[in-house]
């Protein structure tokens, strides 16, 4: 048996968070009149949907996954992929659609995925994606996004 233990408090990672400068920027309370409660429990203060409770699980078509709050595109649907997890998963993100941080909510360092224009949560990255693409999943919260059908 063993366990996992971390020098860097969750402080740290919001304090550094915090210091980072996102082109859309509100106070927590117009946050809270424009999200949905669990919007703002996921983006705002990087709570973790329940599997397998997202729509955008079973989307098909074209189109593209824009951040709830801000509705900064993120993801296209080709490269989403069926991870078995219970959360939207993508091998790869749209170019400077997201921005990275870490966390240590678990105990342990993780890769934390978030909007690069107004920094919602919005999940994490992982190294055991499709090895014949990018080799890395991005694990979403489905309920930090809104899926835009491209139209024909």
């Amino acid at each position: 048996m063993f366990t996992l233990v971390s020098c860097k408090g969750n402080a740290q990672d919001e304090n550094s968070k915090k210091k980072q400068k996102f082109e859309i920027s509100k106070s927590e309370s117009e946050w809270k009149k424009e999200l949905t409660d669990a919007e703002f429990k996921v983006l705002r203060k990087a709570a973790t949907e329940r599997p397998y409770s997202s729509d955008l699980l079973t989307v098909k078509g074209n189109g593209t996954f824009v951040c709830a709050a801000c509705g900064n595109e993120l993801y296209e649907n080709k490269h989403k992929f069926e991870s078995g997890t219970g959360w939207p998963s993508f091998d790869r993100a749209i170019e400077g659609g997201v921005a990275f941080g870490s966390d240590s909510k678990l105990g342990y360092q993780r890769d934390e995925v978030h909007c690069a224009k107004c920094g919602g949560h919005l999940g994490h990255v992982f190294d055991d994606g499709p090895r014949e693409t990018t080799g890395k999943r991005h694990c979403i919260n489905g309920v930090a996004m809104n899926f835009i059908p491209t139209e024909k």
